[in-house]
């Protein structure tokens, strides 16, 4: 066996690695490899369609690694930052929202997340204003049952941002990193509803304890 038919099955090996990859980052680092082997197969054989196709294939393995590492570090940096969803944007598709326009209801079946654009929303349940910028709805991809929990209703003009929960699981199961990182996102985000909401329940109680002391003190 010579170098050159050497190199070939090098390459045809990596090739075969490259299907048997369950996730994505060492897919296409396999891939890179294999398209860099192809290259230097098809140089020495004199192989102008193989130069011609990994020559194409190798920059486009390199950009779909990149935007992967750079979506892991984003989420790493969200779950231990301001909790935003930023970097969900470029998978989200845009979609205009009326006032009155009621999003999903509490029981409603769940199987996306909005991220605010322009405009406010309402969550009925718990008297919450969502702003833009703000991200809603992802807490009903953790319940058993996939319910909403919560009524979201526009309150004025503006756009939303939506994602389905299929694409969040592709992603999580391409790179199980980003699964890890948007389940701590999430919980914080689940424990700063409920501090939000006792503080709710604490502020009503102490108005109920005035509103008591006032009728005791007439």
């Amino acid at each position: 066996m010579d170098f050159v038919t050497a190199v070939g099955f090098i390459a045809a090996a990596l090739v075969v690695a490259t299907l048997s990859m369950r996730r994505m980052i060492p897919l296409r680092v396999i891939g890179i490899s294999s398209n860099i082997a192809f290259v230097t197969y098809g140089i020495l054989f004199h192989s102008v369609p193989t130069v011609i196709l990994h020559s194409i294939l190798l920059p486009l393995n390199i950009y779909r690694l990149r935007e992967m590492l750079n979506l892991i570090k984003q989420v790493e940096a969200a779950s231990k930052g301001d909790m935003s969803l930023d970097w969900l944007k470029p998978f989200m598709s845009k979609q205009a929202i009326e006032a009155g326009q009621i999003l999903f209801r509490k029981g409603d079946e769940a199987n996306s997340l909005y991220f605010i654009v322009t405009g406010r929303l309402h969550l009925r349940e718990i008297d919450v204003d969502i702003l833009p910028g703000s991200v809603v709805g992802e807490l009903g991809m953790l319940t058993p049952q996939r319910m909403r929990t919560q009524t979201l209703e526009c309150t004025e003009k503006g756009s939303v941002l939506e994602i389905g929960y299929d694409k969040i699981e592709e992603l999580y199961y391409q790179n199980p990193e980003f699964g890890f990182y948007f389940l701590r996102l999430s919980t914080a985000r689940l424990f700063d509803n409920i501090k939000r909401l006792e503080q709710a329940l604490t502020e009503r109680d102490q108005e109920i304890l005035n509103l008591r002391k006032n009728a005791i003190a007439r």
